[in-house]
């Protein structure tokens, strides 16, 4: 962390700044000159916050070098981290991970006909909500443990791996049981409690989304939670953000994946549907999300989405996800 004292700034306020970077285990290299005076504040400095410096008298500036996160940083580690989900699954690397189902989880025959569905596709992770953060609290909530029992049945007779959102550390317990890859939806991507739960009580995937108003920091910065918990398996999902665009239900920052790419070694999946909320939308962003260098995809599907319990305006029918896994597999031959 590089420290710029104002013109009029006495030695008395520097050094009592100085004294309290010492104290707190900070080396301090001065590069002051006879017009200005600055200096480097060396060690790990992640726990410092340059606000906290800037609030010391004469302060003029503090600008952090190292960067906030660093288990996540990909100057800790500079090789893609590809996460192992279970038997043959993986995401990250060469591995392009498609997640697909329906919104909630509504019953164990829409939930099959889905699964039936993603075995033609060579789609190995299946997707559904048992426990839904709803903005209305008169909408669908989700069929609870039930809905996880239906995931796990469904996951083991079709051998796909089982993808839910967890909303409470409470079900910690019944996910470990149930599911194979946690998701923390955008909502949750700062609920810091849930974050270190997950991080020192389990070491199955997280699929980690990035909040609706987040910078790339804060959602690399709530990663870190995670690691620094024990577990290493983070996924980052971009879900869109909201702008003051209205035609979209969000708005796709497709750039992030690039800035995770060069940022971080974690790899980084698209959330077309609810980027978009449009089931029109979903293919073409998926294509794109594969062209940029995304490392999978997590989308809604169901097989009468006019009859969906939530969301059916972004998922698609099951006939234009099997075109949409037709145009991947052809993109992906291009690619090569």
């Amino acid at each position: 962390m590089i420290v710029q004292m104002k013109h009029d700034s006495t030695k008395q306020q520097t050094q009592k700044l100085i004294d309290f970077l010492q104290h707190k285990g900070f080396s301090i290299k001065d590069v002051s000159s006879e017009n200005v005076v600055i200096f480097g504040v060396i060690g790990d400095t992640k726990s410092l916050n340059p606000s906290d410096i800037e609030a010391f008298e004469g302060v003029l500036q503090a600008t952090r070098v190292q960067s906030p996160y660093k288990l996540a940083s990909r100057t800790f580690d500079n090789h893609d981290t590809i996460v192992h989900i279970k038997d043959d699954i993986y995401i990250g690397g060469n591995h392009f991970g498609i997640i697909a189902g329906t919104c909630s989880v509504e019953t164990y025959e829409i939930t099959e006909e889905v699964a039936q569905n993603l075995v033609k596709n060579n789609v190995k992770m299946i997707r559904g909500g048992a426990f839904k953060p709803r903005t209305s609290p008169y909408s669908f909530q989700g069929l609870g443990i039930d809905g996880l029992k239906i995931l796990y049945e469904i996951g083991r007779k079709y051998h796909l791996a089982v993808v839910s959102e967890i909303m409470d550390m409470d079900d910690l317990v019944a996910f470990e049981k149930y599911v194979d890859v946690y998701q923390v939806g955008a909502r949750n991507m700062q609920n810091f409690s849930l974050l270190k739960a997950l991080g020192e009580r389990t070491r199955k995937p997280i699929i980690l989304k990035r909040g609706i108003s987040a910078t790339i920091e804060e959602w690399l910065m709530s990663a870190e939670y995670i690691l620094k918990g024990g577990n290493p398996n983070v996924i980052l999902c971009e879900r869109g953000i909201r702008t003051f665009e209205k035609y979209t239900r969000n708005t796709l920052d497709i750039s992030s994946v690039l800035a995770i790419k060069e940022l971080s070694h974690l790899p980084v999946i698209v959330d077309p549907s609810h980027a978009s909320g449009r089931y029109t939308m979903i293919e073409k962003l998926s294509l794109a999300s594969l062209a940029v260098g995304a490392d999978g995809i997590i989308v809604e599907i169901h097989p009468k989405p006019e009859e969906a319990l939530s969301d059916g305006a972004q998922s698609l029918r099951l006939e234009r996800f099997d075109h949409m896994m037709d145009s991947i597999r052809k993109l992906q031959e291009a690619l090569k």
